[in-house]
């Protein structure tokens, strides 16, 4: 007879929550676990549209003032200008990426952190939630910006041009909602690289509306924003850990996000915002490209962000390392092996052959 081992081995004893979360995420998790209630499906559809107004929330409480136009077809005064729920500008590009990007990764995360209550159709119901707000934002604005442009070429490919940017975000912020919800960790880290990048413009406008008019101590805050997509791509990394070859991968790829994101955003925000260049789009983009290649080249542009992220990841991965070892071992539910009652152990057992002894001598 084999001896019996009370604690099974795991395929995998490290922290990673992905090998165990088909028993724990969709139709498969059991609503009557202890301490568990089940949330139903048509609860993850609000949850999905608080997400998007979430992220909607910085330009919100600017009061949503539709922002000074170039070719606006009146005379109006910034009091003038209609209520709409993005700021469709062409210097409020990154602005308009960070709220519907933001929201969706607000959605991600919040349908990670409730797979194993949600069923499994519940990421769809909350991604349904979060289109509808952002789908309504951009109608919204859509209609009442084309009302008032003047009626020329140039304001048809303008406002082109701001659905397109509009549209394209909120692509990359279902993207970007996908993975942070039902991706492996790896998946995830790159979900929330993705989004990092876009932080500072959404926590920026939500500090500062108006940069100009802010208080000492808020401009130098905002100073430091520069530095938080490295915090954020650090922490998510430690997070997921490095203890598969998918998730080193998914490291770099976030490090990668990190180097290109910030300088890719520098450049569209630098050349879109020139009116010299507005009449002249290949010199637009030559000089979108001069930028984005001095973002990507100059050391000490780019070093400084990736050591952070490096230095944030790796104190968190030393931290996950220490607290692992630190925690106590699970109890034995079965007790010590030596306790295990032998088969008929009787008073007189030594008397006798024992539980897996073979014949006597």
């Amino acid at each position: 007879m084999e001896p019996y081992d009370p604690v099974p081995e795991r395929a995998d004893a490290g922290t990673d929550d992905d090998a165990a979360a088909p028993a724990r995420t969709g139709a498969d998790a059991d609503p009557a676990a202890p301490g568990r209630r089940p949330l139903r499906w048509w609860l993850t559809l609000p949850i999905g549209m608080a997400a998007g107004a979430f992220g909607l929330l910085p330009w919100l409480v600017t009061g949503g003032r539709l922002p000074l136009q170039n070719l606006w077809a009146t005379d109006a005064l910034p009091d003038e200008y209609p209520v709409v729920l993005l700021p469709f500008s062409q210097y409020a590009l990154s602005t308009i990426a960070a709220l519907l990007v933001v929201g969706a990764a607000v959605a991600g995360i919040a349908a990670r952190a409730t797979r194993g209550v949600r069923p499994r159709s519940g990421v769809a119901w909350l991604l349904v939630g979060l289109l509808v707000v952002q789908a309504a934002a951009i109608v919204q604005t859509t209609t009442v910006l084309a009302d008032g442009l003047e009626d020329r070429t140039e304001s048809d490919l303008y406002l082109a041009a701001l659905v397109a940017v509009a549209v394209l975000a909120n692509l990359v912020g279902v993207l970007v909602m996908l993975l942070v919800a039902v991706a492996p960790r790896a998946g995830a880290v790159i979900g929330l690289a993705l989004a990092a990048v876009l932080v500072p413009s959404w926590l920026g406008l939500l500090l500062a509306p108006h940069p100009a008019l802010a208080d000492p101590a808020i401009t130098e805050a905002l100073g430091l924003l520069r530095w938080l997509p490295a915090v954020l791509v650090g922490a998510a990394v430690a997070w997921a850990g490095i203890g598969t070859v998918g998730r080193v991968l998914a490291a770099i790829v976030a490090l990668v996000v990190l180097w290109i994101g910030p300088a890719l955003i520098t450049a569209v925000t630098a050349a879109a915002g020139s009116r010299v260049l507005a009449r002249q789009p290949a010199e637009m983009l030559d000089y979108a490209a001069d930028v984005f290649r001095a973002a990507t080249t100059r050391p000490e542009v780019v070093l400084p962000p990736l050591v952070v992220a490096v230095v944030v990841a790796a104190a968190g991965l030393v931290g996950r390392l220490v607290v692992g070892r630190l925690r106590p071992a699970p109890a034995d539910p079965v007790g010590p092996r030596d306790e295990v009652p032998q088969a008929d152990a009787g008073p007189h057992a030594d008397a006798g052959p024992q539980a897996d002894a073979g014949p006597q001598a």
